[in-house]
């Protein structure tokens, strides 16, 4: 889906300068060049089931930030040198800072965050300006995984958030407060803060705190620990729940996750929930 929406681009600048070979500008929120990770490979896998083969009718300029999010405002201002056609951005953070750095590259977003609500698009039917893409919304699912956690666990009354200390991941934990108010159920704060999380200080004021249970906030920064994240709470025996089946499969307890992804088109758009 993610492949069908940048291509349409593509299609029009192939359309415009037929001796040009299209180039994508792709941020890598996690992976590194070595080891790119799930996402490119799924990027990459989408392209090619469309008949794009990378250095041949098409270029795709990738560039990592391996967890830093400090990086992502350089990373971004060099795909704009490099007048890339259009931009790939995965994480609020990446989006927002292609917002500011250009208004004229068409820049596709992939979010868990609703678009409207954070400020990047001005609505769903029209989103306006040079930005459209893909949001899956599972920030609205945050309430159903802490019921699914208080079902698991009838006697929780204190529950860890694990999450990245910076303004994306900050939305995905405020998501949380309205149904633990509900449950009668306490959050305690669990934030780490990159590139090297200390994600055992973390765990330990867990303990101190006597949480019962741990909720993960999906980021960039905690995606590239799902092992190391999983071992803690079995080590700690913390019942855990994660926004990701990526934390399940590395041994975490249970996820809840939308499957589908909700698509525009483009350039101006209709966006559709699945």
């Amino acid at each position: 889906m993610l492949a069908v929406v940048i291509l349409a681009f593509v299609h029009l600048a192939g359309a415009q300068q037929t001796k040009k070979v299209p180039r994508i500008g792709y941020i890598s929120t996690t992976g590194d060049p070595s080891v790119p990770g799930p996402q490119v490979e799924a990027f990459r896998q989408g392209l090619r089931d469309l008949g794009y083969i990378e250095g041949q009718n098409i270029v795709v300029e990738y560039r990592y930030a391996e967890g830093k999010t400090e990086r992502f405002p350089s990373l971004v201002a060099e795909l704009v040198q490099l007048k890339v056609d259009v931009l790939v951005a995965n994480s609020l953070t990446v989006i927002r800072a292609a917002k500011q750095a250009t208004k004229a590259i068409p820049i596709v977003m992939v979010t868990l965050d609703d678009p409207v609500a954070t400020g990047i698009v001005d609505s769903l039917a029209r989103p306006g300006g040079n930005i459209t893409g893909l949001t899956r919304l599972t920030r609205e699912l945050s309430g159903k995984r802490l019921e699914l956690l208080k079902e698991a666990v009838p006697a929780l009354s204190r529950v860890g958030v694990l999450w990245e200390n910076a303004p994306g991941p900050a939305i995905g934990f405020k998501e949380y407060e309205a149904t633990a108010r509900a449950l009668k159920v306490q959050l305690q704060s669990l934030d780490v803060r990159g590139p090297n999380p200390d994600f055992e200080g973390a765990f330990q004021a867990a303990a101190k705190a006597r949480v019962s249970a741990l909720i993960t906030v999906n980021t960039s920064l905690l995606n590239r620990h799902p092992k190391r994240i999983a071992d803690l709470a079995i080590k700690t025996r913390l019942p855990s729940m994660y926004e990701g089946s990526n934390f399940v499969e590395a041994g975490g307890l249970m996820s809840y996750a939308a499957t589908m992804l909700i698509c525009s088109g483009a350039p101006q758009c209709m966006w559709t929930r699945s």
